[in-house]
């Protein structure tokens, strides 16, 4: 076993190793989208094979600001070779929910506002809110796919996950979209009763231990008022659910079509005057307002998720194939010290105790390393994310998926609860920038540069981000890519979108 993880330490790449198989390859499968960079860079054939140079690392900005919404800043740089491709991908898209056919409309606000339209015919550029109107739900849609072991699930993701995002608010869209009544528990049960106030609904205590409906040999007793859902709630549920589906759609399509390694995935979502931010990997986004820090992600890493981990190796411990042990030692045991005492912790523990060792403490922890180093059975560093479904730990058959979550966390910022200037703005990026840089250094360099451009120069936030992918990556020198104080620069795909905010209160 010891031989077999060195092995896969010595191959690692990107953060997971690609699964071996001596029956069939999927690279013999055919590619569903050919390897490009994000569609709103509008790059030619020639340009994306330059921008795959890992010795200039020419860093890509938006020509153009109106194929974003928002006058949102993006840019991106490929890594110092250690991949063949730039294996981040970007999407970003003002999308429509269509309402059911018949569905009652009842729009807050007006919903005449013109449209601009791109020179692709995408309307990007639409200046309407995210509204209510006849047709649907307006919205707004980022993301970042960070992609490990090949660039082929970030690149499947970039191009189906809005969709799957749009299909899940269909089905809540008339719900959400009417804000003057809670969500019914029932749908198409309780409509007689929407428009009663929730504490008249509630059932008398007689009537909750009878039952749900207060009728004798009800299933179940009843001893509580129904919970109040909020609307957003709904939302959150839309896109985590919406990862769900992504995840399993890219395991169907590796039967039919190469798609490679795993990836990462952020998305920040505008609807009805909220951000919703769902993270699932270890990129990140922040808001800066005011020059004040906002977090609206948290990285999910082996270290951050080691109980979760441990206590599914506990419950399920033929997921380690008997060569691995839930538990976490300082460092590796040696066999002449079982029967000594150690320190160790398990999934119920955030401290340390001492244990006796035994035979069975001699395997391979779960989690080895720690920080930006650790790994999930030596293999791969991020936890949650896209894709993964064949990878295995190197020259075996065990599985590492099972520990892998599609599960994003959804953080919710109001938009309407605060007046934002032009530098107030969301920042969102995959690990390559957040590796080199704190959320501080960001926010300084956000900042400092903003406050020098015109507040009315819309091309202001790309050129922010560009700025700060430049810091990131640094200058290349005798001894690699260097940045400030003679720092190692970031060697990974580094991809930055900068989001202002003022937009929002315009459309809210």
């Amino acid at each position: 076993m010891l031989t077999r993880v060195k092995s896969a330490v010595a191959h690692f790449m990107g953060g997971a190793v690609a699964p071996s198989s001596d029956r069939f390859s999927s690279a013999d499968l055919p590619l569903k989208w050919p390897y490009m960079r994000p569609d709103f860079l509008g790059l030619s054939t020639d340009e994306i094979e330059c921008s795959a140079d890992h010795v200039a690392r020419p860093i890509l900005i938006l020509k153009e600001t109106r194929r974003l919404p928002w006058a949102t800043g993006y840019a991106e740089v490929i890594n110092a070779g250690k991949s063949a491709l730039n294996e981040d991908q970007a999407c970003c898209e003002v999308l429509t929910v269509k309402r059911r056919p018949g569905a009652s409309s009842t729009p807050s606000k007006a919903t005449a506002k013109r449209r601009s339209s791109l020179p692709n015919g995408e309307g990007l550029a639409r200046r309407e809110s995210s509204q209510v109107s006849s047709a649907g739900l307006v919205f707004h849609y980022w993301a970042l796919f960070d992609g490990h072991a090949g660039s082929g699930a970030a690149l499947v993701a970039s191009k189906l996950l809005q969709r799957h995002v749009v299909s899940q608010l269909q089905e809540v869209v008339d719900v959400v979209c009417n804000t003057t009544l809670l969500p019914p528990t029932l749908l198409g049960v309780e409509s007689e009763q929407r428009g009663t106030p929730a504490a008249h609904r509630a059932l008398t205590r007689a009537a909750s231990l009878r039952g749900a409906s207060g009728a004798p040999g009800s299933p179940a007793p009843r001893f509580f008022a129904e919970k109040r859902v909020p609307h957003e709630s709904l939302v959150v549920g839309a896109l985590e659910n919406a990862f769900k589906e992504m995840d399993a759609q890219i395991e169907r399509e590796k039967s039919r079509y190469n798609v490679s390694g795993g990836c990462t995935a952020l998305v920040a979502t505008f609807i009805l005057g909220k951000l919703y931010v769902a993270n699932a990997g270890d990129s990140r986004s922040i808001i800066i307002r005011n020059a004040e820090i906002i977090p609206m992600s948290t990285e999910f890493t082996p270290d951050s998720e080691r109980q979760r981990l441990q206590f599914l190796g506990y419950m399920q411990p033929h997921l380690l194939g008997g060569e691995f042990t839930h538990l976490e030692f300082p460092r590796r045991i040696q066999r002449k010290e079982v029967g000594r005492r150690m320190l160790y912790r398990d999934f119920t523990m955030t401290g340390w105790a001492y244990k006796t060792i035994e035979d069975e403490d001699l395997r391979f922890p779960l989690i080895y390393g720690e920080g930006k180093k650790a790994r999930v059975m030596a293999t791969i560093g991020v936890t949650r994310g896209l894709g993964d479904h064949d990878l295995k730990v190197h020259d075996s058959n065990i599985s590492i998926k099972p520990f892998l979550s599609c599960c994003p966390e959804v953080r919710v910022y109001n938009l309407t609860q605060y007046e934002h200037g032009a530098d107030d703005v969301l920042v969102m990026a995959t690990d390559g920038l957040w590796d080199v840089l704190s959320n501080e250094e960001v926010a300084e360099s956000v900042t400092s540069f903003l406050a020098n451009c015109d507040p009315d120069d819309l091309h202001r936030y790309t050129m922010a981000a560009q700025d700060l992918v430049m810091r990131a990556r640094g200058v290349l020198r005798d001894r690699g890519w260097r940045i400030t104080n003679d720092r190692l620069g970031s060697g990974d795909d580094i991809s930055v979108y900068i989001i202002p905010l003022m937009y929002g209160n315009r459309q809210a």
